[in-house]
Parts: structure tokens; sequence; C-alpha cells
């Protein structure tokens, strides 16, 4: 590796075996893993470390590491030209990790590119929403449910067998 390596928010920094497990691990949206993984072939990787928030990929040769988060890939050069499914990535400038640019991932796009397909959700039905429940009127407390009265002597409260202190 040709970087020094910093830990995560938690203090660990632990290697993932391959691709397939750490967009498993960081939770990255399916439609997106074939995008990526053809960024990773183009680019050339390594090895893949969980950084927390992103997987960071270690390029084979120079270059910076790339950071792959659930919407983004971030880590390009501004003259580095990547190649997805014949058609030239369009790279954005990184506001976080300046000089460095960036490409968004298909699933974050209006419009998937040809060959993305998003999954539908036409499986199941929305329950229908639940009427508002009324508001319930306060719950009366112990001490509300149990006056007992007060004395007319000392004004202390009476006891349930209707005595007080001064009695």
């Amino acid at each position: 590796m040709n970087e020094v390596q910093g830990p995560t928010p938690t203090g660990t920094s632990r290697p993932y075996k391959s691709l397939t497990e750490a967009l498993r691990g960081q939770r990255i949206d399916p439609v997106n893993h074939d995008f990526i993984r053809a960024i990773v072939d183009a680019v050339g990787v390594s090895t893949f470390i969980d950084r927390g928030r992103y997987i960071e990929a270690i390029r084979r040769g120079d270059g910076a590491a790339l950071h792959i988060g659930r919407t983004y890939t971030n880590g390009f050069t501004e003259d580095e030209i990547v190649v997805v499914g014949g058609r030239a990535l369009p790279l954005a400038p990184s506001e976080g990790r300046a000089p460095y640019f960036y490409v968004t991932h298909p699933s974050e796009l209006q419009s998937a590119p040809a060959g993305v397909a998003r999954p539908s959700r036409t499986g199941g039905t929305r329950a229908p929403a639940k009427p508002k429940a009324e508001p319930r009127a306060p719950k009366t407390t112990p001490l509300d449910e149990r006056d007992y009265g007060v004395c007319d002597v000392c004004f202390m409260v009476k006891t349930p067998s209707g005595g007080c202190a001064c009695t």
C-alpha cells in the first residue's frame, strides 16, 4: 500500500476479502454493483478497506485511492478518463476532497444508463393508513381518585378512616 492508512470513526480499519463483500458490508444499492465493479476493473484496484462511511479502494499503480460511498465514487484526477460500458463517465469536482473528482452512481441519477434497471416495487401493496385516534381524557392519578377531605381544625388531609393528626 502506498498511502498511510488512518482509522475509521470507530477506531478500526478492516480489509474486505472482495469487492462483493465490501459492497454488501456498506449496504450499497445492488443497482450500483455492476457499475462499481466496472470502475474498479477499469482503474485497477488491489485492496478494499472499510473506512466506516465508505470503502477505500487502493489502486495497484500510482494514483489516489478511490472512496466508494453509497451514492458516489471519488478519487479521480481531472485528466483521468474512466470508461464504463463503452462510455466515458462524467466527472464532477469534489468539494470535500479537492483536487479530486467524483462520479455519481446510477441509483442517484434520474434516468439510469442503458442496461441498468432499477428493481420495481410492485411485489406488494401498501396498507391503508390508520385513522387518527381521538385524544383521550387525561388519566386520573391515585391521589385524584382518593380525596378524603380536609380537617376543619388543622387543614390537614384526612386519612381513609376519616381522622387527621389533630384528633
